[in-house]
């Protein structure tokens, strides 16, 4: 038996096989397996502040002060921000900073260390 790949929505490893479509039955997405394989091929590129890419599990500086919303806080410039994970959206940075916990954070903000 070959080996399924995870819903691309929830990631659930629960999918099946119904006619040529891949379903997952955790959140009712349907999908072909061509179009996970040319969603495969053109991932976007995330760069930092001076082009170099970005990747999973890089660690980050912070270039400039960046307010914190919703708080009075401010993350300060050269905060060092390790194990990034890169995320789809306006904020592509999830990740975790002493003293502030979770955050999203833009790349256009941060060189890669």
């Amino acid at each position: 038996m070959h080996e399924l790949p995870n819903c691309p929505k929830c990631n659930s490893e629960y999918t099946y096989e119904d006619g040529s479509l891949l379903v997952c039955p955790e959140c009712s997405h349907e999908w072909t397996l061509e179009s996970e394989i040319e969603n495969g091929e053109d991932n976007k590129v995330i760069n930092d502040s001076n082009g170099h890419v970005l990747n999973d599990g890089d660690s980050v500086t912070v270039i400039k002060d960046l307010k914190v919303k919703g708080s009075s806080s401010v993350i300060k410039q050269g905060t060092k921000v390790k194990n990034i994970r890169l995320i789809d959206g306006d904020h592509d940075i999830d990740c975790k900073i002493d003293g502030f916990g979770a955050m999203q954070l833009k790349s256009k903000f941060v060189k890669k260390l």
